[in-house]
């Protein structure tokens, strides 16, 4: 029995320190997924919103611009607004891309998953009435979810 509860105690260890890099990395991965989310989608309606006047109101919104800035030939405004536009559309398609090619948003959603797994067991250990077996595997079934978290032994 007492040997059990050693195990139960490095385990439980094991565990906390999982639990700790998770967080860590959630700590560091919400705000990344969350400002590239953002980034994505001010770019594209920012886009939509330059190329909107032109579109809408033609040639005397342009006009009109023209004046309020006092510009000599109204293509200045169409043309500022159209390259406003394409930038904001190559901003928006890049932070899609890189929220998508790091796979910010599946990682944070496999890590939340994990760490209230881990919650789960660390509770079931403390309360000793799960076979230590059985948690070890339970253990290794989630930590498998995130293999990109790889710095943490598995018993």
């Amino acid at each position: 029995m007492d040997e059990d509860a050693g195990a139960r105690k490095e385990l439980s260890a094991l565990i906390e320190e999982r639990r700790g890099t998770i967080r860590d990395f959630l700590r560091r991965a919400r705000p990344r997924r969350s400002r590239l989310t953002n980034i994505s989608l001010l770019g594209s309606s920012l886009a939509a919103a330059f190329t909107v006047g032109p579109a809408a109101g033609g040639t005397k919104f342009t006009e009109a611009l023209k004046n309020l800035f006092a510009l000599a030939d109204d293509s200045v405004v169409w043309r500022v607004l159209c390259l406003a536009a394409v930038l904001l559309s190559i901003t928006a398609a890049i932070a899609t891309n890189l929220a998508n090619s790091s796979n910010v948003a599946a990682q944070v959603s496999a890590a939340e998953a994990c760490l209230g797994e881990l919650e789960g067991l660390q509770l079931s250990l403390s309360l000793g009435n799960v076979p230590l077996d059985d948690i070890v595997q339970a253990y290794r079934q989630a930590i498998a979810k995130v293999p990109f978290l790889d710095d943490v032994p598995v018993p």
